[in-house]
């Protein structure tokens, strides 16, 4: 069978099932009135390095102004908060606090959950591969950036 129109584009198919696994995470993070990209700076926020600005906003795929309402946002609710880099006094990060550690613990099992879903949907061999294809699309693609 031959695909075409927006079903035969790759980025249209990452676009679409970006999107759906979004929905679902969402529907996952409802219940502690958590959002998406809310979790995902959590996230990278998790091992209690900090992080700045810069490199949040590339780690959590966002940009600046969006990272900066969204990181007030978490301030407002005490789940992050900003102080000195670990590594450079003189540098700002952004910690996850213990209420914001305490809530990642708490919303890990229903992301875990979530990813299961995808994985019974799929198979673990499938999930496993596509998650490793898309490693190296990452990959590939930041090669290709660098490069240019």
């Amino acid at each position: 069978m031959t695909v075409t129109g927006l079903g035969s584009s790759l980025a249209y198919l990452l676009s679409r099932a970006e999107r759906g696994v979004n929905r679902g995470l969402a529907v996952a993070l409802a219940g502690e009135d958590v959002t998406v990209e809310q979790w995902r700076i959590m996230r990278a926020l998790a091992d209690g390095r900090g992080e700045s600005m810069g490199e949040l906003a590339e780690a959590v795929l966002m940009p600046h102004p969006t990272l900066t309402k969204a990181i007030d946002r978490l301030i407002d609710r005490a789940l992050v908060y900003r102080g000195p880099s670990k590594g450079d006094r003189r540098r700002v990060a952004v910690f996850v606090s213990e209420r914001g550690a305490e809530l990642l613990a708490r919303i890990d099992g229903a992301v875990a959950e979530q990813q299961g879903a995808i994985a019974l949907a799929l198979g673990p061999d499938r999930t496993a591969r596509l998650m490793s294809d898309l490693e190296a699309l990452v990959q590939a693609l930041d090669e290709t950036e660098s490069k240019a």
